[in-house]
């Protein structure tokens, strides 16, 4: 019984029943591709890639060979703001970049 003027609050017992209305699956993560460009030289792309992120020289080259030979290659992954400040990185040195929802289950 609540007093007049106040209201009763029902406190759940299990984090289940707290978030029974809630999705709480986890959000499919988000992927940034970079596009073939006519533009770019390869040794370019590499540098771009090992400097904004971070990786060797073999990686960075296999990424653009990808980009080179099939049109696109997925550089990055991550939460959507993490994937939006890649792409602006990428779009800072000239390469084009977009960026997805994973497909991948």
């Amino acid at each position: 019984m609540s007093l007049p003027g106040t209201e009763e609050i029902v406190v759940p017992d299990t984090v289940e029943e707290l978030l029974r209305d809630e999705d709480i699956r986890p959000d499919r993560p988000w992927i940034v591709i970079v596009w073939n460009d006519p533009v770019n030289l390869m040794d370019y792309v590499v540098l771009v890639f090992q400097k904004v992120f971070g990786y060797s020289r073999a990686k960075a080259t296999r990424l653009m060979l990808q980009v080179h030979n099939e049109g696109r290659s997925v550089v990055s992954n991550g939460t959507r703001e993490k994937c939006e400040i890649d792409v602006a990185r990428l779009h800072g040195f000239g390469l084009w970049a977009t960026l997805q929802k994973d497909d991948a289950p």
